[in-house]
């Protein structure tokens, strides 16, 4: 058996807490930390209550590589699940480095200053891990994460080729809220308004942030949509370790009330990421806005509707074109009731566990940096449907 070191006690970390604890057959031990131990606590007692197993609490600063090394030393997990934000990836994966530990998060590394979402920055661990015969699996979440499996699943068992793939982000739920964020404000909002970018032909494309939209259809009752395209990190992935694709892009929904008010917190300055001098102090806006703004994890309670995350490829198969899509709906008063998340943590979280998992049971198992498309699909896609994410595959 083995144990976890979980660092990060929003939504999504709570989410892999809970899974965790359901299966103490993979998980004999689970260690939950964070720079806010009291969230930790909070999150234990809920397992405690729903499962009764015991969660370990600790806290730490995760951009502290000689502290967090030292907490890992301490707990002795198999694998560090990073749920934490993602300027803090590269200080996780020097503490993992160090003390000689298994890393996996669920997104990219990014610079504080400037909202640049890419791999180099992880990539250019490979060589440290495999010399230190380690394992690090990025992007272990849903969009990234189930979706590059989705592409590997794709092209193991239905394409010789894959040439097209839109991965497309719809969440139909209503929290009831005048606005808020499903996950961290401060990612959230940076990664939408950034500009636009796809792949095509060997080449990176940019657009304006979201001037490029259409209108889908999607499945399971959930009907017509307005999808806005986005740059996603799994795109860079995706175009470097799936070969022949000729384009990939990235779409999400966004209610008009969410962009309006998106609109306006651009346009009085609240989305800037840079430092302001206010009453003889520094803050960055978009923090200040990010501490206004509810916490993702309360939206639990409140979240009522469906998601649907999915890839939808062309390609071919024994010569002849193909239309296929593969997708999931998660329900977010569902995910409620069994972790007391919604389903965006859900979606997120899920996949989380089931890297981590794989990683622990040798299903998955390597030295070096990782992306998910890079390992067998199979057994992840069997878990999916175990532990709460079912999928749907169609022709088109």
């Amino acid at each position: 058996m083995a144990s976890i070191l979980i660092v990060g006690a929003g939504g999504v970390g709570s989410v892999v807490a809970h899974k965790c604890a359901q299966i103490p057959g993979v998980f004999e031990t689970i260690t939950l930390a964070s720079r806010t131990q009291h969230k930790c606590d909070a999150i234990a007692e809920s397992v405690l209550a729903r499962t009764g197993r015991t969660v370990h609490t600790a806290q730490v600063d995760a951009d502290d590589v000689s502290a967090m090394a030292a907490l890992i030393r301490r707990t002795r997990p198999t694998v560090v699940a990073n749920l934490a934000l993602p300027y803090q990836d590269l200080h996780i994966m020097d503490a993992c480095l160090d003390a000689g530990v298994h890393y996996l998060d669920t997104a990219n590394y990014e610079p504080l200053d400037t909202a640049e979402f890419e791999y180099h920055w992880q990539w250019a661990y490979q060589e440290r891990f495999k010399k230190a015969c380690l394992m690090a699996i990025l992007g272990s979440g849903f969009d990234p994460g189930v979706t590059s499996v989705f592409t590997q699943w794709a092209l193991k068992h239905h394409f010789d080729e894959i040439h097209e793939l839109d991965i497309l982000d719809c969440n139909a739920g209503n929290h009831g809220l005048p606005f808020a964020t499903n996950f961290n404000p401060e990612i959230n909002i940076r990664e939408i308004t950034a500009r636009g970018r796809y792949y095509e032909a060997g080449k990176w494309i940019e657009t304006d942030p979201l001037s490029v939209y259409r209108d889908f259809e999607f499945p399971d009752g959930i009907g017509k949509k307005r999808i806005y395209l986005l740059y996603h990190e799994e795109l860079e992935s995706l175009a470097k370790f799936i070969p022949h694709l000729n384009r990939a892009r990235f779409w999400m929904t966004f209610s008009d009330n969410y962009l309006k008010h998106l609109e306006v917190l651009k346009n009085v300055g609240m989305t800037r990421i840079d430092p302001v001098s206010f009453q003889g102090q520094q803050i960055v806006p978009i923090q200040f806005l990010k501490a206004l703004l509810p916490d993702p994890a309360s939206l639990g309670p409140l979240t009522k509707g469906k998601t649907c995350i999915g890839c939808w490829i062309k390609g071919v198969r024994n010569g002849q074109s193909k239309g296929y899509c593969v997708y999931n709906i998660c329900d977010h008063e569902s995910c409620y009731r069994e972790v007391g998340s919604q389903a965006i943590s859900y979606t997120t979280g899920v996949p989380a566990m089931i890297g981590s998992m794989l990683l622990c049971t040798g299903q998955w198992c390597g030295a070096g940096v990782f992306n998910l498309e890079q390992l067998n699909p199979d057994p992840f896609m069997e878990q999916l449907k175990l532990h709460g994410l079912p999928w749907v595959e169609k022709l088109l």
